[in-house]
This record gives structure tokens, sequence and C-alpha cells, in this order.
């Protein structure tokens, strides 16, 4: 028997997704500071207190996203997702591979910064470096995509992250 066809999101998905969003882009504003923290460390001097409160809160900013991520997924696999608005089979498949890769470094950036900073695997830190415009660019994209259906296409896309469906 088939699960039900669910019209949106629920506010719990919701909710995740705006809390995820902001804790990614503190991290991409905040984020070096831990480069800062870690060479301070490193040296054995005494890092200045923001440089360590923004380092601090960059490991922990990234072991949430890491958390909730799962936890969303764990809704989207057992919840569902409500349907596309529509699109053709380009523009829906860009946006399947584009929330595939959003899921991908929502899990990836958080595990190789944790193991490097952790277990000081530098090419992990590295691969995590690597991601950080990939993650930017893929943002900005998705940013655009919502232009696009409001001012454009005049949908009710972006609505859906907005009100809970049923």
């Amino acid at each position: 028997m088939s699960r039900p066809a669910i019209q949106g999101y629920s506010p719990l998905q919701i909710g995740l997704h705006w809390v995820i969003a902001a804790l990614v882009i503190f991290q991409i504003v905040f984020g070096e500071e831990i480069k800062d923290l870690g060479r301070a460390l490193n040296r054995g001097t005494d890092p200045e207190t923001a440089t360590v409160v923004l380092g601090n809160l960059h490991i922990w900013a990234g072991i949430a996203i890491l958390a909730l991520t799962v936890w969303r997924l764990a809704l989207r696999f057992t919840r569902g997702a409500p349907a596309p608005a529509g699109g053709t089979a380009l523009t829906l498949a860009i946006m399947k591979a584009a929330h595939g890769l959003f899921y991908a470094l929502l899990l990836a950036m958080p595990v190789t910064g944790l193991v490097a900073w952790y277990l000081g695997v530098h090419d992990a830190g590295e691969i995590h470096e690597a991601m950080k415009p990939v993650f930017v660019l893929l943002i900005a994209l998705h940013v655009l995509a919502v232009v696009w259906h409001r001012a454009v296409l005049k949908d009710d896309t972006m609505a859906r992250m907005l009100r809970p469906g049923r």
C-alpha cells in the first residue's frame, strides 16, 4: 500500500530548514575564526576571546547542522516531501541534483570538519575547506531559483517553506 501524497512540508520540516539555513549562513560568515583558533593553539599562544568564542561556536554549529540534517532526512524518508510544483524534465533533474548536493554537503562538511579538528587529519580539513565555495555557489543558485519561481514563474514554490501543508 502506498503512502498518500502530502500537500506540503510539516511545521517541523519547515523549522528545520530555516534553522539549518541560519546555522549555515553563520558558518559561512564567521567560520574563518576556527583557523585562527587552530593556529593559536598549535603555536601554544593564547587566542583572543572572540576567536575562542567564534571558533567554538563554529564547532558546535557544525555539530548542530549534522544532527539537524540527520533529523531532517529521517523526516523526509518517513513523512515524505510534497511533489515538485512543476517543471520540465531538465529543471526537475537539476532540482533533484541540487537537493541531493545540499544534503551531501550538509552531512560531509561537518564530518570532515570534525575529523580535521578532533583527529588532526589534514586532508579532511582540505576537503572541508574545498567544499565551502561549492556550498556558497549552491546557496546562490538556490536563492536565484526562489526568485525565478516567485518573479518569473509566479508560482507558490516558496510558500511551501513558509506555510505548513497537510
